[in-house]
């Protein structure tokens, strides 16, 4: 017993990090000013209000069309950067080639890059007069000012998180599975959605699920290429946005806990998803 005693104090000694009290002490502090005291602040305005204000504020017809609209585009938004970011994710993991360092540090600008410089890059390349909405016009095809411009814009942001999500599953993907797959007669695709499907399928579900959380509450980038029309092309940080320009600050912390409770659910779903993931491995 004073052998395990003495190991642990001589481990806890030599840990990098303080100890648990000062570290859980300086993480809850952190967590509070970062992250809690700006929702209680949303909740005091919210409190401030009745039920019937409060249902007023968020079942406004204009603020349910921004629903619509949001979860339509990060619906699709999601489908597409799912598939293009599993497809980048296999080139830059299973393939070497020139500029691949390059196409592989380009995945993280959205992160880098604020999100209002590339929604205003973004509209000005695919307006009508634009340099790629100038190829498209000619075929009836409008993507600035439109719902494909959300679209759009919310798969330039939320790409990172697939590609991330995805890439280190792929690299550590052991290929003797697809070999002995091979071996046994499968086909590419019997391979693929047999063998590696199911090994990536955790890191696919946690990215989309991200990427999807992202467009949920993505501003600077799509207003300005969605064009805001009313219960057409406005998306619910918009809505929070307007409501703020006119000074009803109680409407707009409605319809923001309305966003921050689908985003907290999303959340707390893909954790309990992942546990059990984990569980069932273990």
């Amino acid at each position: 017993m004073s052998s395990t005693t003495f190991n642990w104090r001589f481990i806890e000694q030599k840990t990098v990090l303080p100890g648990f009290g000062l570290s859980l002490g300086v993480s809850v502090l952190y967590i509070s000013l970062v992250i809690l005291l700006p929702l209680s602040a949303l909740f005091v305005y919210v409190s401030d209000m009745s039920a019937a204000q409060y249902w007023a504020a968020v079942t406004h017809p204009r603020v349910l069309a921004s629903y619509r609209t949001t979860l339509s585009a990060a619906f699709w938004s999601t489908v597409l950067v799912s598939l293009m970011g599993l497809l980048l994710a296999w080139v830059l993991s299973r393939y070497e080639f020139f500029g691949r360092r390059f196409i592989d540090g380009l995945i993280d600008l959205p992160f880098a890059l604020p999100t209002a410089v590339a929604g205003l890059t973004l509209a000005t390349l695919f307006a009508p007069n634009g340099w790629v909405g100038q190829l498209l016009a000619p075929l009836g095809i409008k993507i600035a000012f439109s719902w494909y411009g959300i679209v759009l814009a919310m798969s330039f942001t939320s790409l990172p998180f697939i590609v991330r999500s995805v890439q280190p599953l792929i690299e550590n993907l052991d290929q003797s599975l697809e070999e002995a797959a091979d071996t046994l007669g499968a086909t590419a695709w019997q391979r693929f959605h047999l063998v590696v499907v199911p090994i990536l399928l955790p890191g696919l579900i946690t990215g989309a699920s991200q990427a999807f959380i992202r467009c949920l509450g993505e501003f600077g980038a799509v207003i300005f290429i969605a064009g805001n029309s009313p219960y057409q092309t406005e998306v619910s940080s918009l809505m929070i946005f307007v409501r703020l320009a006119e000074y009803d600050y109680a409407s707009a912390a409605a319809i923001a806990s309305v966003v921050l409770a689908a985003s907290l659910l999303l959340l707390f779903g893909l954790q309990l998803m992942q546990n059990r993931i984990f569980n069932k491995k273990h």
